[in-house]
C-alpha cells in the first residue's frame, strides 16, 4: 500500500513539474515577444506640414502623440511594426533639428522624408512622384568675388559643400561642388518594387534639391536643373538626409510635384495626400522585407 502511494505521488510530482515548466516557458517566450515588439527600431516617415504629415498618421494603429517644441510625433504601429510620423515644419532648420531629435529619441531604423515639391524637370507633370536617389542643398552657394558697384550675377555663384573639411569651406576649393546625399538601396528597392500601386502619375528616379528659398524665376530653375541636375526643389529634404548620414541612418526622399513653373503645372493641394498613399504602400513592403533587420534599440 505504502509503495503504491509513493508510486501515486512521483507520479503526481513529476506531472506537476511539468506542467510548471510549460507555463514558464509560455510566460517567458510572451516576455521575450512583448521585449522583441518593445526593441524594434521604428520606421520615420517625415512630413513638413499637416496636409503632409497627418494623413499617414491617420493610417496607423494604437497611435500616441509626443510633442517637443514646435515638432509633433505620431507614433503607432503598421502591420505591427513600429512607425512614427514625425510633422517636423517648414525648412531647413525645423527639419535638421527635427531629425536629430527623432534620431537621439527613437533611434529608427530608416528614415523617409516626403511631401510636395515644385518640378524643375519639363518631362515631369503634377502628380508625377520622383524618388530622391540624390539629395542636394541648393542654399550652399559661394558668389563671386565682385568690388563695389560691380552688380550681381547667381549664374556665376559656386555650389559649396559645408562637408567637405573642417575648415573655412569658404577657402577650400574642394569644397566648390555639390554634396550629393545617396538614397538607400533598400528603400529604394521597395519604392519600386510598389511603383505599380501608384496610378496618378509617373514615379521616377531623380534629384531633389532643398533650400530654404521658393524659386519662382524659371530661367533661376532652368539653371539649377542644368547645374546640379534637379528633378524638383523642396524646402526640406538636404537638411534631414545630413542628419541621417551623421549617424549613419538609412534615408530616402520622396516628393511629388505640387505644380511645375517650368512646363505650366499648377498647383494642386491633392497631391499631398496622393504622395502619402503611396509613401503608405512604399512603408508596407519595406517592413515586409525586413526579417532580421530590426535591431536592438540603444539604451537611454
Amino acid at each position: 500500500m505504502r509503495k503504491n502511494m509513493f508510486k501515486k505521488y512521483t507520479i503526481l510530482g513529476i506531472i506537476t513539474l511539468l506542467f510548471v515548466s510549460v507555463i514558464a516557458a509560455c510566460s517567458s517566450a510572451s516576455k521575450n515577444e512583448t521585449v522583441e515588439k518593445k526593441t524594434q527600431r521604428p520606421i520615420i516617415i517625415q512630413g513638413p506640414m499637416p496636409i503632409e504629415a497627418e494623413n499617414f498618421a491617420k493610417r496607423l494603429k494604437n497611435v500616441k502623440e509626443e510633442k517637443s517644441g514646435d515638432f509633433v510625433f505620431y507614433i503607432g504601429t503598421l502591420d505591427n511594426y513600429p512607425v512614427i510620423v514625425a510633422k517636423t515644419g517648414k525648412g531647413m532648420e525645423n527639419t535638421a533639428a527635427a531629425t536629430a531629435l527623432a534620431i537621439e529619441r527613437y533611434n529608427p531604423i530608416a528614415i523617409i522624408n516626403q511631401g510636395t515639391s515644385g518640378g524643375h524637370d519639363p518631362s515631369l507633370n503634377v502628380f508625377d512622384i520622383v524618388l530622391g536617389k540624390r539629395t542636394v542643398n541648393l542654399g550652399s552657394l559661394k558668389t563671386a568675388d565682385k568690388t563695389e558697384n560691380k552688380g550681381i550675377d547667381p549664374t556665376i555663384w559656386k555650389p559649396m559643400d559645408l562637408m567637405a573639411s573642417e575648415g573655412s569651406a569658404g577657402e577650400d576649393p574642394n569644397a566648390e561642388k555639390p554634396r550629393f546625399y545617396e538614397g538607400d538601396k533598400d528603400l529604394l528597392a521597395a519604392a519600386h518594387a510598389v511603383k505599380d500601386t501608384y496610378t496618378k502619375g509617373k514615379v521616377v528616379d531623380g534629384t531633389i534639391g532643398s533650400a530654404d528659398v521658393w524659386n519662382n524665376e524659371v530661367d533661376r530653375i532652368k539653371w539649377f536643373h542644368t547645374k546640379y541636375g534637379t528633378s524638383v526643389e523642396e524646402m526640406e529634404g538636404a537638411s534631414a538626409a545630413q542628419i541621417a548620414k551623421a549617424y549613419d541612418v538609412p534615408f530616402l526622399g520622396i516628393r511629388v510635384l505640387s505644380n511645375n513653373k517650368v512646363n505650366g503645372g499648377k498647383y494642386n493641394p491633392n497631391t499631398a495626400a496622393a504622395n502619402q498613399e503611396y509613401v503608405y504602400e512604399v512603408v508596407k513592403k519595406y517592413i515586409s522585407t525586413m526579417p532580421g533587420k530590426q535591431g536592438r534599440a540603444r539604451s537611454i
